[in-house]
């Protein structure tokens, strides 16, 4: 993928078909290391799936017999010196406390290191293809939050669609004006 947006996008998309409710997706950049992380309260992977998750010709899926996510995500990071982990409990075991955390590490300062991308696009796109699901956005940058909740929106709209032409509009323009804010 061309940037790590994408594989943020590309991971929360599978959080929600999981079954996620809330999405978390936390970026931290600390001088020269990136921490990416998505966690979701989904219904897990089991022992086997996981094992196999990291695997290119490996896939739940029955469209395609690949699955490329999750192994180009592992390649990306280490290519720059980094790691990828990814941490599940399925709900028949764990039926209080299911869900996955998949953690990449890049080190910005590699010459391999992707471009983090657009993601006010990410986060919007993905609120505008699932108003039901809620998403906790946080990028910490330089000891500076970008910080959106959307169930801190939910709140305060009542019963408007968080899918609603306006409300993205909004939520594009909150995020950005706190990437521009000094």
């Amino acid at each position: 993928m061309k940037d790590l947006s994408l594989n943020l996008l590309d991971i929360a998309e599978n959080s929600v078909k999981a079954g996620a409710t809330l999405t978390r997706l936390h970026i931290l950049e600390e001088g020269d290391i990136l921490t990416f992380r998505v966690t979701d309260d989904g219904c897990g992977m089991t022992e086997e799936i996981l094992k196999g998750v990291t695997d290119p010709f490996y896939t739940t899926r029955t469209t395609r017999k690949v699955g490329l996510g999750l192994p180009l995500l592992r390649l990306a990071a280490e290519q720059t010196g980094g790691s990828m982990e990814v941490q599940s409990r399925h709900r028949d075991t764990h039926p209080d406390s299911h869900g996955t955390v998949v953690t990449a590490v890049f080190h910005t300062d590699h010459i391999d290191c992707p471009p983090v991308g657009d993601l006010v696009a990410t986060v919007t796109t993905l609120i505008q293809g699932h108003p039901d699901t809620d998403f906790h956005f946080l990028h910490t940058v330089n000891g500076k939050d970008v910080e959106l909740d959307t169930r801190q929106l939910r709140e305060i709209l009542g019963e408007v669609s968080l899918a609603e032409f306006e409300v993205l509009q909004w939520i594009s323009g909150y995020l950005s004006d706190q990437y521009t804010a000094e």
